[in-house]
């Protein structure tokens, strides 16, 4: 799993698989954010696998997905939920990670 920070307690990669769940508690992340919306491709394990995992890990989980085509009304006021500071060290997660930098890159106006 290759991380990249984005802020002191915001990093983001490519998807995740249940196995780097273990990880990513490890690595001290408090939280799991899938920006990734399900079925985008074949083989992706599905978010509801991933909060499962990181709920038996103790870690918290969030799911604001945004396709590439379309983003949702309130897909901004989710991710800001998500990545509050309560919510600890956030690990974001979509197929590059591209996704969860431009997300955070919006709600930084």
């Amino acid at each position: 799993m290759r991380v990249s920070q984005i802020s002191e307690n915001y990093m983001v990669c490519a998807q995740i698989t249940v196995a780097d769940v273990a990880d990513a508690k490890a690595f001290g992340f408090d939280t799991i954010l899938c920006n990734r919306p399900d079925n985008e491709e074949s083989g992706q394990p599905s978010a509801a696998q991933i909060e499962r995992a990181a709920k038996k890990a103790g870690l918290k989980f969030f799911y604001v997905p945004m396709s590439h085509s379309a983003m949702a009304p309130d897909t901004l006021d989710n991710f800001r939920v998500a990545v509050a500071a309560e919510n600890g060290k956030v690990l974001a997660y979509c197929r590059s990670g591209n996704r969860c930098s431009m997300l955070w890159k919006m709600v930084q106006k």
